[in-house]
């Protein structure tokens, strides 16, 4: 016997709801930025050799690890925020590299002059 659950929904209900949908869409969003930034890297690792680099393609690509860094940091917290603790999983799907994880962290660091 089929239930039609949009009778018996209390305000609460759809609060509810209407949270679990925006954690759904951040977390999407998390996952997608956390693509395009590890993209960008791998894009840049392609076009540059990193044998003998000069320092401003070593910075650049600092740059990017950091950012990548960061939004796997925003990834992890989204995903933590869902219900969802354990990263080791997302780390082989999206094969984040070593160093990106290392990186990873709240706070992108200031750029010293």
């Amino acid at each position: 016997m089929s239930r039609d659950l949009r009778l018996h929904r209390t305000p609460a209900d759809v609060l509810d709801y209407e949270i679990v949908q925006e954690q759904a869409a951040a977390l999407g969003r998390m996952g997608r930025a956390l693509e395009a930034a590890l993209a960008r890297l791998a894009e840049f690792d392609a076009a540059h050799s990193r044998a003998g680099a000069p320092t401003s393609v070593r910075q650049a690509r600092r740059s990017l690890v950091i950012e990548a860094g960061h939004a796997l940091w925003m990834f992890v917290v989204q995903r933590e925020a869902c219900g969802l603790r354990d990263s080791r999983g997302i780390m082989r799907e999206y094969k984040v590299p070593g160093e990106v994880q290392l990186c990873m962290g709240a706070v992108l660091p200031t750029r010293r002059a």
